[in-house]
């Protein structure tokens, strides 16, 4: 046999390997205009997709007669846009207008379902910036607040809504404190030394990975340390174990997740996977590979450490998704190098799903590989259908795209294999449920499905999170204690459910609803919950 024909048949093997993985992508919009580095879902089924700022032109124009001053070029003028409003309906991209640079800021939904975005660089490292969405076909826009900034200039840093629907907003760049928003006058920006602790020669304590855990403090993760913080009194309550497996945040590249909160609510655990050696940023040794490991402690039982495992690929720049069901998808990244600019090779294309239920050992399914790589300044979020929004990838100063890692202005749709045809039957279609619900409401829903249920239909809860930097600010899926489905007939069925108890397992805002069955979800109406 010649060589030819063996490397067609290696060829033929492979296609055939990835075609039999679970999940399917498609190219949504070939061309945003913009490469998106900061991505949130709106409660309108709108996208909200926002770039750097002062980075030179996009590729998709501002309406006539909106061109910007460019203040590293006062004499010229920036006529494009550098964030865009999808309509998930339609696919249609609306360009919106921001003034100030929002290169590695932070952002948040507030209760009302605004979205609060904060910091940056340059003239944008105090702004505090607000969109309040519209339903498609309406005008909205980004508004620059003249009213409140930020008591410290902040850049990379991480924002998490609180039960009583204030914002904290926690670390940055030299900024190694945290404030609220609303800003509260009386103490302004406090002092929190875990970050200047956890600090090393590059850094390794940006965007820290924060948690809100059910009994009201924060769980904060930097580098390789994490600590219960009680925001209220400014003290840290409990130092956890190190994390073995070197740095974790910003530049080392991991991830983070707080499984789904479920039963009595009482417990959390949290779940970090890959990262880079430490040295690979500051040395720039693009082909080093990354940490395949992760760990996963429940942050709520007094005596928890870390338990580890691996997963299928090293991993840097992942982004952890938490699905409708309580798995967690990791998606995007690469298997060497570092966070950065040009910093990160070889592209791990294959997602994996993390099966938390799962026996340790068996709690990783690697997925079926795109062909995009979603490299540094890449994102990831969940859909109201299921699917999962992949944009942005730009590791380069400005846009490059004639080099062997482009700047990526394609969109794409992952869908898990819930989404497959062989499970329409058992696919609940949402039709009823209620718009509003307070802290410990009962209420109920209504679903179709084709086959008679067998079992329990779960309704669970997932927030819209604000996804930047291989971590989604604010992510959380709360699993509603229901009872047994009540058949209405015709394929029609009724669900009693009990809306979470208070804002330290649910803060208030808008969430969506899914009912999921036999691991199956439906497309997910939104629902907002109030004290």
């Amino acid at each position: 046999m010649t060589l030819s024909n063996l490397l067609l048949l290696l060829l033929i093997f492979l296609s055939s390997t990835a075609a039999d993985l679970p999940g399917t992508w498609d190219l949504l919009i070939p061309d945003a205009g913009i490469a998106s580095m900061h991505t949130a879902v709106t409660r309108f089924n709108t996208v909200v997709l926002l770039d750097r700022t002062h980075i030179g032109p996009s590729r998709k124009l501002l309406p006539k007669n909106r061109c910007l001053p460019n203040p590293v070029h006062p004499v010229r003028k920036d006529c494009t846009a550098h964030s865009v409003l999808l309509d998930l309906q339609t696919n249609n991209i609306r360009p919106l207008t921001i003034l100030t640079d929002t290169w590695c800021s932070s952002g948040q939904f507030l209760p009302d379902g605004s979205l609060i975005q904060t910091g940056g660089d340059l003239d944008g490292f105090k702004k505090i910036r607000k969109f309040t969405p519209c339903e498609p076909g309406l005008f909205c826009d980004w508004e620059e607040l003249q009213d409140a900034e930020l008591y410290q200039g902040r850049w990379y840093a991480t924002n998490q809504i609180l039960p009583d629907g204030s914002v904290i907003i926690i670390g940055g760049k030299t900024a190694n404190s945290v404030e609220f928003f609303p800003p509260r006058k009386e103490i302004g920006a406090v002092k929190f030394p875990f970050l200047i602790e956890v600090e090393d020669r590059q850094m390794d304590n940006l965007y820290p990975y924060v948690h809100l855990l059910p009994n009201g403090e924060l769980f904060i993760f930097a580098n390789n340390k994490a600590v219960s913080y009680d925001y209220n009194s400014n003290t840290v309550t409990r130092n956890y174990p190190i994390l073995d497996g070197g740095p974790r945040n910003y530049p080392s590249a991991g991830s983070s997740a707080m499984l789904a909160l479920t039963g009595d609510y009482s417990s959390a655990t949290v779940v970090i996977c890959g990262g880079a050696e430490y040295g690979v940023y500051l040395q720039r040794t693009v082909g080093s590979p990354a940490h395949g490991s992760c760990g996963r402690i429940e942050a709520t039982r007094p005596d928890s450490v870390w338990e580890m495992e691996d997963m299928p690929f090293g991993r840097i720049m992942g982004d952890m998704v938490i699905l409708p069901t309580g798995d967690v998808l990791i998606i995007n990244g690469a298997q060497a190098g570092s966070q950065g600019f040009e910093l990160a090779s070889n592209p791990c294309l294959n997602p994996v799903l993390y099966r938390p239920d799962q026996p340790e050992g068996l709690r990783f399914m690697t997925l079926n590989p795109g062909s995009i790589p979603r490299m540094y300044h890449s994102t990831a979020n969940l859909l109201p259908d299921g699917r999962i929004l992949l944009a942005g990838s730009n590791p380069h100063y400005f846009y490059k795209f004639n080099s062997e890692f482009p700047t990526e202005l394609r969109i794409e749709a992952f869908s898990p294999e819930y989404l497959s045809s062989d499970k329409a039957n058992i696919r609940p279609n949402l039709v009823d449920s209620p718009e509003k619900v307070g802290y410990g409401e009962a209420f109920e829903v209504a679903m179709t499905v084709e086959l008679p249920v067998v079992g329990i239909v779960e309704v669970n809860l997932a927030s819209a999170p604000f996804a930047t930097h291989s971590f989604s600010q604010g992510q959380r899926l709360v699993k509603l204690s229901v009872e047994t489905a009540a058949v209405d007939g015709g394929g029609r069925y009724r669900i009693k459910c009990t809306a979470p108890p208070n804002g330290e397992v649910a803060p208030p805002g808008y969430y969506m609803v899914f009912a999921v069955n036999l691991g199956v979800p439906s497309v997910a109406k939104w629902i907002q919950v109030v004290a």
